[in-house]
């Protein structure tokens, strides 16, 4: 029986690729065990129980910015970190570390390194983090969502998705998607959202920009998300919502997309081939504009900074847009070409190979 030890968590951004792995993983060998390493804080401590999966955790330890009292005490946390980690090692008797970033990454790769386990990591952002750029100088394989990562020996894989997005057959699913949304199957849709905790930026600017958007004959998905403070215009074929719990039946309708540009969004937006308009998150350290560069590049669309993403610049771009249904098209093969539907399989591949198993993953799409 196979052990493996998936490591990641406190975002989405780490956990959804992480528990696509552990599916494919359990889809796969019923009989292997699948654990999964991440904090009692994290996102993970709700989502990995709740798929049946076996949570152990460590002590939250973050690189400390600046010196103060946690940077005093870092060091000896950190250490009790990994030999916590070593002990899982031994005890469960792990075959191999599959790490996704975050910071219970970094405990996880240092204490396999010093066990003699395999590490195979997979980086989700164009811009890699802190654990990932250290654990990729000794991991055995090295899988990332977009190509030109700068991380040693990195392979292409793309961004482990969901099944129901893998296997999402959108024409087939329109009509129960349009009845879902209350909106007309018959008509184009906008999609517009900025994630489950909303981006004010574009949820004021899609609803001062509602009747201009729907004039063009085009409907408006809009979901908010839960810091949203922005009234429902009220339009026919707008459709405002806080949340998305089917949000395969979203990404079914859309015929465009205004968004964020986070990378599981980017990866889904692009693998299914939806145009889109990104809008990256202003603060941090970019990464959201390196995630969007490679289908911008190739055409599948378009990158708008927050400070400039107004009702002008969407009345002199976004509208014009939706009436070009020739560039639309041009843009969704475009936005396919650089997306891929198998990154959970081709990651999979990476983990067998790190095993001495079936080797490297195809070349996506094949």
């Amino acid at each position: 029986m196979t052990t493996y030890l998936l490591a990641g968590g406190g975002t989405a951004g780490h956990v959804n690729p992480l528990l696509a792995v552990a599916d494919r993983l359990r889809e796969r060998d019923p009989d292997a065990r699948v654990l999964v390493l991440g904090t009692a804080e994290g996102l993970e401590a709700r989502l990995v129980p709740a798929r049946g999966y076996e949570l152990l955790t460590i002590a939250k330890v973050p690189f400390p910015r600046r010196p103060n009292r946690n940077a005093v005490a870092f060091p000896s946390r950190f250490r009790r970190s990994i030999h916590d980690v070593r002990g899982m090692l031994a005890e469960r008797h792990v075959d191999v570390v599959v790490g996704f970033g975050g910071y219970v990454s970094t405990p996880a790769y240092l204490a396999a390194r010093g066990a003699g386990v395999p590490v195979v990591i997979h980086e989700a952002n164009a811009r890699p983090g802190l654990a990932n750029r250290l654990g990729a100088r000794f991991a055995a394989r090295v899988g990332v969502a977009f190509h030109g990562t700068p991380l040693p020996r990195a392979e292409f894989v793309g961004m482990p998705l969901r099944r129901e997005i893998e296997t999402l057959d959108r024409a087939a699913l329109r009509e129960e998607a349009a009845g879902f949304f209350g909106l007309d199957a018959s008509r184009p849709v906008l999609l517009a959202t900025g994630g489950s905790l909303g981006a004010r930026r574009i949820n004021r600017t899609v609803v001062d920009s509602a009747a201009a958007l729907v004039a063009t004959g085009w409907q408006v998905l809009h979901i908010t998300g839960a810091t949203s403070e922005v009234a429902d215009p009220g339009l026919d074929g707008y459709r405002m919502v806080e949340y998305a719990d089917r949000m395969d039946l979203a990404l079914a309708l859309a015929d465009a997309a205004v968004s964020r540009a986070g990378a599981a969004t980017v990866s889904e937006l692009s693998a299914l081939g939806i145009p889109a308009i990104y809008v990256p998150y202003p603060v941090g350290n970019g990464e959201q504009r390196f995630n969007a560069a490679e289908v911008v590049a190739a055409g599948g669309g378009i990158l708008v900074d927050d400070a400039e993403f107004l009702p002008e610049w969407v009345a002199a771009n976004v509208v014009p847009l939706l009436a070009d249904r020739d560039r639309l098209r041009a843009m969704a093969a475009a936005a396919a070409s650089v997306g891929a539907l198998d990154g959970t399989d081709r990651m999979v591949a990476l983990v067998d190979a790190a095993r001495g198993g079936a080797g490297a993953p195809p070349p996506a799409g094949a």
